[in-house]
């Protein structure tokens, strides 16, 4: 049995030689954690707010997956459009939205509202970057 070790901001760890770097985010009024995973790739889930170091950590990406729950405001996600000014301040150059509730619409048509370099996500969906 190998111990589980406890993550902690800013203290990166390695999985396969990847670097994983965790950073936090809110989840309403909950820390948790979202992660810069081997410099390309930001990972942030469940998550409302995020501080400016953070975002600061976030800079420079591939690939952004955010969460984007529904068009209307909600007390512990992002709506879509908190989504799309988070997405743009970190300035990936390809984001997916992700952790969308049935309330986000139809997949086809809130996708082509998106910005060019913006997609929602769906179950299955691989990434080549």
């Amino acid at each position: 049995d190998i111990p589980l070790q406890e993550i902690e901001v800013g203290h990166a760890f390695s999985i396969h030689h990847t670097e994983v770097v965790p950073l936090r985010v809110m989840h309403g009024r909950l820390p948790i954690l979202g992660y810069r995973i081997g410099g390309r790739l930001g990972y942030v889930t469940d998550m409302l707010t995020m501080p400016d170091a953070s975002y600061e950590q976030l800079q420079g990406l591939d690939v952004l997956v955010i969460n984007a729950l529904r068009p209307q405001p909600h007390p512990t996600h992002q709506s879509i459009s908190e989504a799309l000014a988070a997405a743009e301040r970190i300035g990936a150059k390809e984001t997916y939205f992700i952790h969308m509730s049935h309330h986000a619409g139809l997949h086809a048509e809130i996708d082509s509202q998106l910005p060019p370099h913006v997609h929602f996500a769906y179950d299955g969906m691989e990434i080549d970057f």
